[in-house]
């Protein structure tokens, strides 16, 4: 399951449509209606929010509006907490470190690079901090302490 920090307009085809599917399985997590993946660490920063299907309600609704401006048709229906239209920017953010998102840049980087080539000339240069999701928030630091290396 990979919960992707950066922000979805940097994500290719298959992470975009990736994330979507697992972000629906960890909604499924957090509302309690599956048995699996209860203790994956992704879902450690979700878990911290305040209200936490509010959250992945707020991330899915991110990962939909990009699907969106790319003329995909992703099933709003399926997010169980979508709030009000402005959900994304309404729910409190969480914060993300500098570090994870480099991090994560690294890997889609690596995943790009065997599956779809002409998408990194997409992505931010080396050493440039990525955008994150707009439901996070960047701040200074390292590699996220739930990251599974």
């Amino acid at each position: 399951m990979r919960l992707w920090s950066l922000h979805p307009s940097l994500l290719d085809r298959a992470a975009l449509i990736a994330g979507w599917r697992e972000t629906l399985l960890a909604q499924k997590v957090l509302a309690g209606s599956t048995k699996g993946y209860t203790r994956h660490p992704q879902l450690t920063r979700f878990r911290a929010h305040p209200e936490p299907l509010d959250a992945i309600g707020a991330y899915l609704v991110g990962l939909r509006e990009e699907a969106t401006a790319r003329g995909y048709r992703f099933d709003a229906t399926r997010i169980l907490h979508p709030g009000d239209p402005a959900a994304l920017h309404a729910t409190a953010p969480i914060p993300v470190t500098t570090g994870q998102l480099e991090f994560e840049l690294a890997h889609l980087r690596r995943k790009c690079a065997g599956r779809s080539p002409e998408w990194l000339e997409r992505l931010p240069a080396d050493g440039e901090v990525p955008a994150a999701h707009p439901l996070l928030t960047a701040v200074p630091g390292e590699v996220e302490a739930w990251e599974v290396r």
